[in-house]
């Protein structure tokens, strides 16, 4: 397994992009705005994970989504450690993540990252999304929204 950044004109899989945000309008809105890494394996990436600036201080991680046949060896975890240090390599002050109320392995996920709560964006995902989502049995309403400082 390799984890690695993604290479120039290299096509991200879709399937994957939209495990993570299954909306493609949504997805378009930060592809191209987003250094990604990858984890590949055999020539096939089966990871990705978005870093994108907001403004000079601070990047937030996009889309991070693992294969199913590849989750829970720890390559989402290794994917979010690789875009917190290339954040801390290019001089950002703090990384933000978000996620839906109902994704529960990823609030865990990003909580052992080192990730905190700051806030909770009510009915993001009821006004901003075509489709009711539910993961868990749970209906995602609201974003959560995480944070870490990068100066220690």
């Amino acid at each position: 397994m390799t984890i690695r950044p993604r290479l120039p004109q290299e096509e991200l899989p879709a399937s994957l992009l939209l495990l993570a945000d299954p909306d493609w309008a949504q997805v378009k809105k930060y592809l191209d705005a987003s250094s990604w890494t990858v984890a590949e394996e055999s020539g096939e990436i089966v990871g990705v994970c978005g870093l994108m600036a907001l403004d000079r201080a601070s990047a937030e991680i996009m889309n991070v989504a693992v294969d199913p046949a590849w989750q829970g060896k720890g390559l989402g975890k290794q994917l979010i450690q690789f875009a917190i240090h290339e954040a801390r390599s290019q001089g950002y002050d703090k990384v933000i993540v978000r996620t839906g109320n109902s994704s529960l392995n990823q609030l865990g996920l990003y909580q052992k990252c080192g990730f905190r709560m700051v806030r909770i964006e009510r009915d993001y995902f009821v006004n901003n999304y075509p489709e009711p989502i539910f993961e868990n049995g749970i209906p995602c309403r609201d974003q959560i929204v995480l944070e870490m400082a990068m100066k220690e």
